[in-house]
């Protein structure tokens, strides 16, 4: 028998596709949110009668709320994570219930081991950052690595389509280190800026797109798990104007005004919303991987995935979508607290997008 998923934020911007594709699936969810009326118009959209709704803030006395809807597993979508605790999931953890996340704060996805001992006693899994980062990745890496006998540095970005859907939290999250210095890395020789470090990437498909530095778990989990020497971890924007000028207000905030950008990311996601008729819906990521060969010769691989129609946002959702299935079926043998790192494999995050007008290239 399946179980039941509880999609914290199940009516927003990346709930909303990991709820449809499980109810898909055959896998039955519950739609939570703090908008009653929101969550049931979503779960009333979802196929096959597998989705029912819930209203209520996971700051409210959510162990309660845990023990009236019973579910196998919670998805929590609430972010911006980059200031947050685990209160959900020590609620998720205390209830005997697993956990994952699409986290992309750097603390938050690193530090999540400090609820591993008590996940493993209660026999749950808690995993943080089930999402592009870190989960595709680390998927990407180990499908390329068999290919090195070293690896040494890596390279990756991501650049969303102008009129791909946007959500208010993930523009929280970027604003909250733009301008601001981002902990030092592997390979990092100088200070870094959020938003700052700007370049040209190209993709297939897509051309050049403007890029800046991003922080992200990854700069802390990946060179620890596969002995890089070098990374780097941009994001862009797909019209310029809109990419230098977010790249001239980090400047105001490294210069030391005291500028609360996060706090303006409403007004600042609708202005943006205005050019949406001078861009496309056309996103993509990229990947770089170096190091030796298998003869020990220098050896760069390049890996890309475009995603067309406003369809990128399908990518976050997988790890969420792939790793909740198991758990709600009980084929999820993960025990303890751990960061979304190979969890994932390659093929089955592919298999999960082959509906969507997503392609990958390997050069």
């Amino acid at each position: 028998m399946t179980g039941k998923v509880l999609i914290l934020g199940g009516y927003g911007n990346f709930g909303k596709r990991i709820a449809r594709a499980l109810t898909a699936s055959g896998t039955p969810v519950i739609i939570a949110g703090r908008d009653e009326g929101r969550a049931k118009a979503e779960a009333a959209a979802l196929p096959h009668g597998l989705a029912t709704a819930v209203a209520f803030d996971v700051r409210d006395d959510l162990r309660r709320h845990l023990d009236e809807v019973q579910p196998v597993v919670v998805v929590n979508t609430c972010g911006p994570f980059q200031n947050s605790d685990y209160r959900v999931a020590e609620a998720c953890i205390d209830a005997a219930i697993h956990y994952i996340d699409l986290a992309d704060g750097r603390d938050f996805v690193t530090g999540i081991t400090t609820l591993d001992a008590r996940a493993r006693e209660r026999g749950v899994a808690v995993i943080s950052g089930a999402s592009t980062v870190p989960a595709l990745s680390s998927a990407v890496i180990e499908h390329l690595r068999p290919q090195f006998s070293q690896l040494h540095a890596l390279r990756f970005g991501i650049s969303p389509g102008q009129r791909a859907e946007r959500g208010l939290a993930t523009t929280q999250g970027i604003l909250s280190y733009v301008g601001k210095p981002l902990r030092p890395f592997a390979g990092d020789d100088a200070p870094s800026y959020g938003w700052q470090g700007i370049h040209r990437q190209r993709f297939p498909v897509l051309g050049k797109r403007w890029m800046a530095n991003c922080d992200i778990p990854d700069l802390d989990l990946l060179p620890k798990a596969y002995g890089l020497r070098s990374i780097r971890f941009s994001a862009g924007l797909e019209l310029a104007p809109l990419h230098l000028g977010l790249w001239a207000l980090s400047w105001l905030v490294r210069s030391g005004l005291p500028i609360n950008l996060p706090r303006h990311a409403g007004w600042l996601l609708t202005a943006s919303n205005l050019f949406d008729p001078l861009g496309s819906a056309d996103g993509g990521m990229f990947v770089v991987l170096s190091g030796l060969d298998l003869d020990g010769r220098p050896r760069e691989r390049r890996w890309f995935i475009v995603a067309r129609r406003g369809e990128g946002p399908q990518i976050p959702t997988i790890p969420a979508i792939i790793l909740a299935q198991k758990a709600a079926c009980g084929k999820l043998s993960l025990l303890g607290a751990t960061a979304c790192t190979g969890l994932v494999t390659l093929e089955e995050y592919l298999a999960e997008l082959k509906p969507y007008p997503i392609e990958t290239f390997l050069e």
